[in-house]
């Protein structure tokens, strides 16, 4: 079953491949592993979706390195997932139109035009972009780039406090 964890560490070298090699060395599949600068200074946040079927297991081999802060799990229901997308597809001069028609259904932008094809950039939920990257398959994909997922938790509702939900 995969997981999606938020996990707060000390912006320090290794810190990374310390995580990954812990979660390769347990047998824990990684679907997926993102890393940036967070709100906090000298802290970075990982996103990491991990195939597991015991996720305490995962947590408690993640507490024991020395440079993790906090982890947190994050329920889809209760979660912000996005992940970004770029991808070079064929795209001959009498077909672009019918491409940028179907990129348009999914709010993608064509960011890069050459003679033979199209770059599209797409940004939404992970579910969004796999399903743009089928339809868009069967005219060819010369390269492509996914970015992996970041996740944040949603507000929660409380004292005064509104949730504020995102259409994508």
């Amino acid at each position: 079953m995969k997981h999606t964890l938020s996990v707060l560490v000390e912006n320090k070298p290794g810190v990374l491949a310390r995580v990954s090699s812990l979660l390769a060395r347990r047998g824990f599949n990684i679907h997926s592993l993102t890393v940036g600068p967070s709100h906090e200074p000298g802290l970075s946040r990982m996103t990491i979706v991990v195939d597991a079927p015991e996720l305490e297991q995962v947590k408690k081999q993640l507490h024991k390195l020395v440079n993790v802060v906090k982890i947190s799990e994050l329920d889809k229901s209760q979660s912000i997932e996005r992940e970004i997308l770029l991808v070079r597809v064929n795209a001959q001069p009498a077909r672009r139109q019918e491409l940028l028609s179907l990129a348009s259904i999914f709010d993608a932008r064509a960011v890069d035009v050459g003679p033979n094809s199209i770059a599209f950039q797409v940004v939404g939920k992970p579910d969004k972009i796999n399903d743009f990257l089928d339809l868009v398959r069967p005219y060819g994909v010369v390269d492509l780039a996914k970015s992996g997922w970041v996740a944040i938790a949603r507000e929660t509702k409380g004292r005064g406090a509104a949730t504020l939900r995102a259409v994508n």
